[in-house]
């Protein structure tokens, strides 16, 4: 004769560790999925001002224009188009709200001012305009995604 009692007693045994470990597991899954968007969308900024200094830098300006720094707000409106974003005047917008500053600036190079270069300066606020709810995951965050590039202009 075979004692079953002991098996019924560890009937739900394993629901309560189902229970106990899932919410662990869900919080790294979307924890991985945050911070990874996040990288995703700050490799982005980097390239947008990278792009903005680059197309500023090449676009020929007649004398007192603006057509450099207009080339360079396009070029980051771009890049940025896909989050959402865009540079007006020197405000990151984003659904009509200011989520950061962008700067365009076409001046003498620090190095050499015989010559002037581009430069994009960007800074996002990102602990208060996160792209994605991080419920929890705030403290692995950053607070400001920053990025300036510079460019010859040739």
């Amino acid at each position: 004769m075979v004692n079953r009692r002991p098996a019924q007693r560890e009937r739900g045994a394993a629901a309560v560790e189902f229970a106990l470990v899932v919410p662990l597991l869900l919080m790294l899954v979307f924890g991985i999925i945050s911070y990874g968007y996040m990288l995703s969308f700050r490799q982005a900024l980097s390239q947008s001002a990278t792009e903005g200094a680059r197309s500023a830098a090449v676009t020929l300006n007649s004398p007192g224009g603006t057509e450099q720094v207009d080339a360079a707000r396009n070029a980051l409106d771009q890049a940025l188009g896909s989050y959402g974003i865009t540079c007006v005047g020197t405000s990151l917008m984003r659904g009509g709200t200011a989520v950061g500053t962008c700067a365009v600036t076409v001046a003498a190079c620090s190095n050499d001012t015989s010559r002037d270069c581009a430069s994009v300066a960007i800074d996002y606020d990102y602990a208060s305009h996160p792209l994605l709810p991080t419920p929890g995951f705030g403290f692995a965050m950053p607070d400001n995604l920053g990025y300036t590039a510079v460019a010859e202009v040739s």
